[in-house]
């Protein structure tokens, strides 16, 4: 089936779900007070606006008013829709998953944002306005199913997102030190071009970050600190490589006690969120092992433990899908073009998908394309070959798609990774005739 047939069948199918017996609610999600309207499935709204708080009482209050509408409508189904914007929905979708008869949808933010002015023909926004909007998106089908992962793959999204939340925090420390040194010893890196991977770099921050302190050292002393960090008989050749930058720095020579102490407090700092991350590595590799799935994707030649933990935290179980386009749609893989009359323009992916589902299969697809012949051969292919050659970050995307279409095949299956069996027919003798 092609996927603008698959989508049609999909469109109708959730439009068949809703009949004259379905009570179709639209909340409009916020910190503390949310709003609810109800609607039927012609649209023609039910019972007055509810505004309800963000806690157990509001949570219940709106169930009543649902029962309350159901019983005097005679109305047998319920669907809720709500935007997944921010983490304010997870705990009412979450409440709501719980009740008996009720179905929970999400709907797209940039939807709502499109469609709220066909009301009244105003970009007005208010919160009591969307949900309205909301509700009556739901009941044209444009809503996406409900996913909020339970057990291990619910572990794996909150390791995955502290990791992204640590990392990012390590990455802003780093560049802090970094613009510290560019004021004050901006020559640092001539003599250690990688200064926060090396234990001898990360010591000499800690104590002498700056040219005055140096100096005060002198290369013996600049030496006895290099032997503190590393046991090894080296190093005097870089304390007075050091010694002599420091000399000729053109860095500032103002503030640097306190420069010296900021870079100490964050060089502390890093090596405090490293040390973490490091724990929380054993972690995602602890859940990962708790899949079904995990010892069938590590086949695969250049899946990392920490990636792989990383892509399953993203994705939530494989085993969910119905196919592979699904994933890559929710990586935002999937094509669009812009036409109109003659005019037609390439395509190129949508990026309507999980962001970082997408960097993490970039950072896949760099690893395989190096250390995976089959999928460097595919990689080299598609930018070579003589009709319509792809640029790097294009064959990358495709790429990618392979990994999420093995990841798919490979846990239903329940299967190992059979280089072999990587490519179907047609791509074989394609790659054959390259």
């Amino acid at each position: 089936m092609s996927k603008r047939n698959h989508l049609k069948e999909r469109l109708n199918e959730k439009l068949e779900a809703i009949t004259f017996k379905t009570l179709i609610v639209g909340v409009d999600i916020a910190k503390h007070n949310q709003w609810a309207r109800f609607v039927d499935c012609r649209g023609i709204e039910h019972n007055k606006a509810l505004k309800f708080e963000n806690n157990r009482n509001g949570f219940n209050a709106i169930l009543a008013r649902i029962y309350e509408i159901c019983k005097k409508e005679d109305f047998n189904k319920v669907i809720v829709g709500m935007e997944p914007t921010g983490h304010y929905w997870k705990a009412f979708a979450n409440f709501l998953l719980k009740q008996a008869k009720i179905t929970v949808v999400l709907v797209n933010p940039y939807h709502t944002k499109k469609a709220k002015e066909l009301d009244d023909n105003s970009q007005t926004k208010s919160d009591k306005k969307d949900a309205l909007t909301i509700a009556r998106l739901v009941k044209d089908g444009r809503y996406f199913d409900t996913y909020l992962p339970h057990d291990v793959y619910a572990e794996l999204r909150g390791l995955t997102t502290t990791r992204q939340s640590m990392n990012k925090r390590k990455k802003s420390i780093i560049n802090t030190i970094t613009a510290v040194l560019d004021e004050y010893f901006p020559e640092f890196e001539t003599v250690f071009k990688h200064p926060f991977k090396g234990k001898t770099s990360m010591h000499l921050l800690k104590v002498c970050p700056i040219p005055k302190f140096i100096l005060e050292l002198g290369e013996d002393g600049v030496l006895d600190e290099i032997k503190k960090a590393v046991k090894k008989t080296v190093g005097r050749k870089k304390a007075a490589q050091l010694v002599e930058v420091a000399r000729d720095s053109i860095g500032v020579d103002y503030g640097e006690y306190a420069a010296r102490f900021k870079i100490q407090q964050l060089m502390e700092e890093l090596e405090l969120i490293t040390s973490q991350l490091e724990e929380l590595e054993v972690e995602m590799a602890e859940a990962l092992k708790k899949t079904e799935v995990s010892e069938y994707l590590l086949s695969i030649t250049g899946m990392g433990v920490v990636s792989l933990a990383t892509c399953l935290g993203e994705l939530g179980d494989p085993l969910r899908f119905e196919d592979a386009r699904q994933m890559s749609r929710l990586a935002g893989y999937n094509l669009i073009e812009d036409s109109s009359g003659k005019n037609k323009s390439g395509t190129c992916i949508s990026k309507r998908g999980r962001k970082n589902l997408r960097s993490v299969l970039y950072q896949i697809s760099l690893t395989m394309v190096a250390t995976n012949k089959e999928m460097r051969q595919l990689y080299d292919y598609l930018k070579t070959r003589e009709d319509n050659p792809l640029k790097k970050m294009q064959a990358l995307v495709v790429v990618s798609k392979k990994v999420l279409t093995l990841i798919f095949t490979l846990s239903k299956k329940k299967a190992y990774y059979e280089p072999e069996l990587v490519f179907g027919s047609y791509r074989k003798s394609q790659l054959q005739a390259a």
